[in-house]
Order: C-alpha cells, then sequence, then structure tokens
C-alpha cells in the first residue's frame, strides 16, 4: 500500500500562535443635556436629528425636559429620535458627559458628579475665579467648544455663529430702517431709479464678510474698513467681487459715517474691542440712521454702544439708533442651533469611535485647543494668566 503524501510540511501541521488585531475599544457616551437658564438664552447643542444619529450608533442621550422648546423642538421630537426625557434637572447634569451652550452657574456646577466631562462656551469675559476653582475641586474635565479649531486651524464653533450674526445685523438693520418700526423708510433693495443705501462695515472678519455678503445681496453699496490689508484682500477674494476697501483712517471713516444709512461694527480684540467711532462720528451721522454693534460683548466699538437685550434691543443716542444685543445668534435660535449641532455630531462620534475623550486629545490637536480643565487641572495659559491661577501644558499630561 503507497504511503499518502502530506501537502503540508510537519512544521505547518504543528498547532500555530493566533495572531488577533487589536481595536480600539469603542466607547459608549451616556450625554446629558440641561435646558438652558441663562438669559435669553434659546439654543440647544443637539438637534433631534443628531440625537438621532447618536442612538443609532448605541449612546444614550438625557434631556431635561422643555430643553429644545426657545429652538422650537418639541419633547416629542426629541424623544421619537431616542432620547430619554426627565424634569429632573439633578438627573440631566449627573450625565458622565453634560452638553450645554452656556457655561454652568455654580449652583449648576454642584449638580456634577466627580470626574464629568463638561463640553460648553467658556465665555472668559464674563467668569470669575470662583468658577475655575469650583471645577477643580470637581476634577472636571473641560471643553470650550469657542476654543476648539478643526483640521484647517479655523474655530467653527466661532465662525458659524459669526456667519449668523453678520447676516443677522444685516437683517436687524433693514427692521429697524421700515417704517414699522418707525425707520427711515428706507428699503435695502436695489430699486430701479432709486439710490441704493450705504452701508459701512468695520471689521473684515467673518462678521464682516457675511454682512457685506447679505447687504449686497439685498443691493446696498458696502463699504468695508479694517487695518488688516490681508483681511480686506480676503474679504474681496471670498465675495468674489471688488468694493470700496479702506484702512481706518480717520478722515475716511468720518466721511462714509456721514453718508451712510447703517453701521455694523465688527472689531474684535485681544481683551475689548477697540472704539473706533467716536462720541462726535454718531453726533455728526445722519438723524434715523442705524448702528449695529456686533463686537458688544467684548465691550463695542463705538464709543456711544451700551448693552441692551432681545426684548428692548434699541436706544437712539444722537438721533442714531443703536442695536447692541451682545447675543445676536438667539435671535434665530433654531438656525444656530442646527449650525451648533452639525459641529458636535461628529466630534461626539469621534470621541466614542477612538474609544473614550482621552484617546480623543492624543489624536486630535484641535480637539485639545479647546481643553481648559482636565480632571481638575488647568490647562488652558489664557484662562491661568487671565486669572492668575497655577496652569499645566496638557502635552505633559496625556502621553
Amino acid at each position: 500500500m503507497s504511503k499518502s503524501i502530506s501537502p503540508f510540511t510537519k512544521q505547518q501541521l504543528l498547532p500555530q500562535e493566533e495572531t488577533l488585531e487589536i481595536f480600539k475599544k469603542k466607547g459608549n457616551l451616556f450625554i446629558g443635556i440641561p435646558k438652558e437658564t441663562a438669559f435669553q438664552e434659546k439654543r440647544i447643542c443637539l438637534t433631534p436629528d443628531a440625537v438621532s444619529a447618536l442612538v443609532g450608533n448605541g449612546h444614550r442621550v438625557l434631556m431635561e425636559a422643555g430643553a429644545g422648546k426657545g429652538a422650537k423642538f418639541s419633547d416629542k421630537n426629541y424623544s421619537e429620535a431616542g432620547a430619554e426625557i426627565t424634569n429632573d434637572t439633578a438627573k440631566v447634569y449627573a450625565c458622565p458627559i453634560v452638553l450645554k451652550i452656556e457655561p454652568p452657574t455654580l449652583d449648576q456646577i454642584k449638580l456634577i458628579n466627580p470626574q464629568t466631562i463638561l463640553i460648553s462656551a467658556l465665555q472668559i469675559k464674563t467668569q470669575n475665579k470662583k468658577y475655575f476653582e469650583t471645577l477643580a475641586n470637581k476634577r472636571i474635565t473641560a471643553l470650550a467648544f469657542e476654543f476648539i479649531r478643526d483640521e484647517d486651524g479655523a474655530y467653527p464653533a466661532v465662525r458659524s455663529l459669526s456667519e449668523i450674526a453678520g447676516t443677522s445685523a444685516i437683517l436687524v438693520a433693514a427692521e429697524l430702517l421700515s417704517n414699522v418700526n418707525e425707520g427711515n423708510g428706507l428699503m435695502f433693495g436695489n430699486i430701479s431709479g432709486v439710490p441704493p443705501i450705504e452701508v459701512v462695515i468695520i471689521g473684515a472678519g467673518t462678521v464682516g464678510e457675511f454682512a457685506a455678503r447679505s447687504a449686497i445681496g439685498l443691493g446696498a453699496n458696502v463699504k468695508v474698513f479694517d487695518n488688516s490689508i490681508s483681511k480686506l484682500r480676503r474679504i474681496q477674494t471670498n465675495l468674489g467681487r471688488t468694493l470700496f476697501t479702506s484702512t481706518l483712517q480717520p478722515k475716511n471713516l468720518s466721511k462714509a459715517l456721514k453718508r451712510c444709512d447703517v453701521v455694523v461694527g465688527a472689531v474684535r480684540g485681544k481683551n475689548r474691542a477697540p472704539i473706533i467711532v467716536t462720541d462726535s462720528m454718531v453726533a455728526n451721522m445722519k438723524a434715523g440712521s442705524v448702528i449695529i454693534d456686533v463686537s458688544i460683548d467684548m465691550g463695542g466699538c463705538v464709543e456711544t454702544s451700551e448693552v441692551t437685550s432681545h426684548k428692548s434691543p434699541t436706544f437712539i443716542k444722537h438721533g442714531v439708533v443703536h442695536y447692541c444685543v451682545p447675543n445676536i445668534p438667539a435671535r434665530f435660535a433654531r438656525t444656530a442651533s442646527i449650525s451648533i449641532s452639525n459641529m458636535f455630531t461628529p466630534y461626539l462620534l469621534k470621541i466614542a469611535e477612538d474609544g473614550g475623550l482621552e484617546n480623543s486629545l492624543r489624536f486630535d490637536r484641535g480637539l485639545k485647543n479647546g481643553l481648559y480643565f482636565y480632571h481638575g487641572i488647568l490647562t488652558n495659559k489664557s484662562v491661568g494668566e487671565w486669572f492668575d491661577l497655577k496652569h499645566s501644558d496638557i502635552n505633559l499630561l496625556i502621553f
């Protein structure tokens, strides 16, 4: 009987060690979304569609009843998307991840459990030392969404809200000029045979760009002032047209302000917005003209500006209507909420995919830029210097 020949060698027939592919363990998130209590804040971080995407990926979302009401999203919309709804505020703040628009108050921080991840705005100008000390005592890891950068190095949250603020400024100005609001009765539209209205925009950043885009779209004559030549060049490139641009020379600015119907102040500063439009410049403006000071959240770039609210948004000084509401995007809460939600959702899914926030912070430098507390340790240099608090470099804490 002939001996059968095996196709395998003796070595291959011996038990082999198995090599397994190592996967990053996907984490399941449990996110709490409390109702905003800040004055006139109507926005929400996640839309029902975003909640549906998160729940569909195996995550839990617990929402306080009525959290989406200001943005015209009902509890029914959210429960149908898979969110759990509760009337218990403390239960929402007890979630491992707390997601909100405005920074929490000291009383709200008391409800947050130690080691929680907090994602919200920081609004450094409105904070005090006690806020940071309370977060430190709770060993909280906190992200400020206005500090988060994308792969291009831009700030997506700031940009999207600036786009809304810029467009809103022109829509508000158009309302204030109409007879319904006791305005000059001028229309933004470029009507045949009627000279277009004049709009002066101070600041060629995102707010200025979107204000210019909207004003030009409605047919206005637009003049943009900024001391940065590269910003002025960029605004022309982005708008795809040449328009009147000038550096902030008082003579040119005064001349433009005397003739214009609308001024949009959109200048940022390091600590406070610089005052560009003086009291005497405002006094020389046309009666019934409108100033929209978008920089008012940083003190305002018009000397005569004073903070107003959505309930009582305007006042008149030197015969000029001033609109100085610090939180213009909240006027269009639903659009602003969708915009913020579009930014948050991919980040949350990515954090889960990476197996938790710590892993995401290792790989995503832009997300790491948004971190200002890591397990109770302050990691943001500007916050530390602003409030005279000890801070550590995040790169020394996360390896």
